[in-house]
């Protein structure tokens, strides 16, 4: 039996709901974004330390995915489902880890909270690009990611232009004192805190999950699945059996995520010093271009949450491996035309760019895996496939500081347009993607 027949075609308010959860996630990282590096820098760290510091963030998506998909796909209770559990569990340590990292007095202190940060913003958001698979049939998989995307653009835009409203709006000091946080950064975090618990909650309490199809079987698996040795061979031997289709992403995500986190990690320094002249992290202007920059992600992000609606038109009417290429060149040739702007009226512009890659990026990957994967295994693939993304970035932590110093001059400005570059290349890569479910459709059309 098709286990997609099973499956009830949702409303919008349905999708609306069972994805309402990810607008408090990406609250939580987008202020991690956008803040982070700001706030090594102005706890002291070097330029040159930012990527080192940033490893905690990956190297805990790598441990936690994983894991936490295997267990997903391992746990029913009646009342809870299968993935909500993860959800709200994670919300309330991601909650705790957004209220500690301003109030951060060393940068130790800072990194350690970033790792906490991010092993409960996995544990949240992990089991969510499981729950589209689970809930929805291949119909309206690209509809359900799309709408994970709206919500991550909306929630990123409130996010990032936070310190600024407080700095423009409310008359907050943006200034660090003795070198601590600004009272902008502190009280964001402190909203942002508030929101990914409260939206999390929403999707929790609001949105069913569908039983197993076959209890008896799940419940023989879940019993195995208790057994340490026989979880740590599943998770370890699902490398060996994952599917063409994944492996094909894998090396669109690798170049993909080296550029994001060259975004992430290196557009405020890069913004500092291209555009505003200056490398002091404790200056009035170096602030300035922090919040910048928080501005600049918050147009970004925004351009992905109206994209999001759009690129599932665009798919159907070419591919979504089509769709998703075409985005990623546009991304990647946006991010490396930063270094030809000094104008920072004219810093909004590439950030058009940079929101429809992203907007393809939390979209067409998730899409074009789910119709490749195993039902009963969805949230362990799911989690796997966050290799792909939590790698490159690792190698990223490595080498990009190395680059930035040695190559770059410590302009890191130069460092975005070889992030460009790697996002050309992941589009260029993606032609070469299968799309089971595109392949299947057109079979059927002729």
């Amino acid at each position: 039996m098709n286990i997609n027949s099973l499956k009830p075609r949702l409303s919008f308010w349905q999708l609306w709901n069972m994805s309402f959860g990810f607008f408090g996630i990406q609250f939580g990282f987008a202020l991690q974004n956008a803040n982070t590096s700001r706030i090594f820098a102005t706890l002291g760290a070097s330029p040159d330390d930012l990527p080192l510091f940033w490893l905690a963030a990956p190297v805990t998506g790598l441990l936690v995915q994983p894991v936490i998909g295997y267990l997903s796909d391992n746990t029913w209770h009646p009342t809870w489902g299968r993935r909500r559990p993860f959800f709200f569990l994670g919300a309330i340590f991601a909650a705790l880890a957004l209220f500690l990292m301003p109030n951060s007095a060393a940068v130790w202190m800072a990194v350690a909270v970033l790792w906490m940060m991010d092993a409960a913003i996995n544990v949240s958001m992990e089991p969510f690009r499981a729950f589209v698979g689970d809930k929805l049939d291949a119909s309206q998989q690209t509809a359900g990611y799309a709408m994970q995307t709206f919500f991550i653009g909306c929630g990123a835009v409130i996010a990032s232009l936070l310190p600024t409203i407080f700095s423009e709006w409310l008359g907050v000091s943006n200034v660090p004192v003795d070198g601590s946080i600004p009272d902008t950064v502190r009280y964001s975090f402190y909203i942002g805190a508030l929101v990914f618990l409260a939206a999390v909650s929403w999707t929790v309490f609001t949105a069913d999950e569908l039983p197993p199809p076959d209890m008896e079987r799940f419940r023989a698996q879940k019993k195995e699945a208790r057994n340490f040795g026989v979880a740590l061979r599943e998770i370890v031997g699902g490398f060996a059996q994952m599917p063409k289709t994944m492996v094909q992403l894998a090396f669109v995500q690798f170049f993909t995520w080296i550029a994001l986190f060259a975004l992430w990690i290196y557009t405020g320094t890069a913004i500092a010093d291209n555009v505003y002249g200056t490398t002091d992290a404790q200056s009035a202007a170096y602030q300035e271009a922090g919040n910048m920059v928080g501005i600049m992600f918050a147009v970004y992000n925004g351009v992905s949450a109206l994209a999001a609606f759009i690129l599932p038109i665009l798919a159907r009417a070419t591919s979504r491996k089509a769709c998703h290429a075409v985005c990623l060149g546009l991304g990647g040739l946006s991010l490396a035309s930063l270094f030809f702007i000094t104008d920072k009226g004219l810093l909004m512009l590439p950030m058009i760019g940079v929101g429809i890659a992203w907007a393809s990026i939390l979209t067409m990957p998730y899409a074009i895996l789910a119709g490749a994967l195993p039902a009963n295994r969805m949230g362990y693939y799911m989690g796997l496939f966050n290799f792909f993304v939590v790698i490159p970035q690792i190698v990223s932590g490595l080498l990009l500081g190395f680059f930035t110093k040695h190559l770059f001059g410590g302009h890191a400005v130069q460092t975005l347009v070889l992030g460009g570059a790697c996002m050309l290349l992941a589009a260029v890569l993606t032609l070469a993607v299968t799309d089971k479910a595109n392949a299947a459709a057109s079979a059927v059309r002729h």
